[in-house]
């Protein structure tokens, strides 16, 4: 069994992922409510995968016979001023991800537990591309800002966040 301040520190991970899936679907309410189709699709597609992120999480503390204590989650926003703020916000979120994520990592390696070390490794590589992915997409926005259908082009065109399922992710909870 993993130690028990990494199953405390997974089990928050856990609700925070969750918050993070709810939050992308705030956001990519806001921006079907606006009628950006593609960047609305491609924050369900994040949102989905944060649920994942949750269930991977999940199934690793079910396969080490440690508790599952899912949390509550706070309300996502959902007022925005321009539809340049929630990339601002996605970013920002993904930042903080990182660093819970890291802090995973530390806990795991402060207690010598060696396998759960070696879960959130992946995690880590795959906050890299989450960051990378958030980074570029402002990067667009603020560029095309007065043109926010260049930006739904960009995504029709180079389908960010799309690179396919990745086989060594960790399995999913009911995957």
């Amino acid at each position: 069994m993993p130690a028990e301040r990494f199953v405390t520190a997974l089990n928050d991970q856990v609700a925070a992922e969750f918050a993070a899936s709810h939050q992308y679907v705030a956001i990519a309410a806001y921006y079907e409510s606006i009628t950006l189709p593609q960047l609305a699709g491609f924050f369900y597609r994040q949102a989905v995968e944060e649920r994942g992120h949750a269930l991977m999480m999940v199934k690793y503390l079910l396969d080490t016979s440690s508790p599952v204590a899912l949390g509550p989650i706070d309300a996502p926003r959902t007022d925005f001023t321009d539809h340049i703020a929630p990339i601002e916000l996605a970013l920002e979120q993904e930042r903080a991800v990182s660093g819970r994520i890291s802090e995973l990592f530390e806990v795991a390696r402060g207690e010598g537990d060696y396998l759960s070390e070696q879960f959130v490794q992946w995690f880590l590589k795959e906050q890299v591309e989450e960051e990378a992915t958030m980074s570029e997409l402002l990067e667009v926005a603020e560029r095309v800002r007065e043109l926010p259908m260049t930006l739904e082009e960009f995504i029709a065109r180079e389908g960010p966040g799309q690179q396919g399922a990745d086989p060594n992710a960790p399995e999913a909870a009911g995957g």
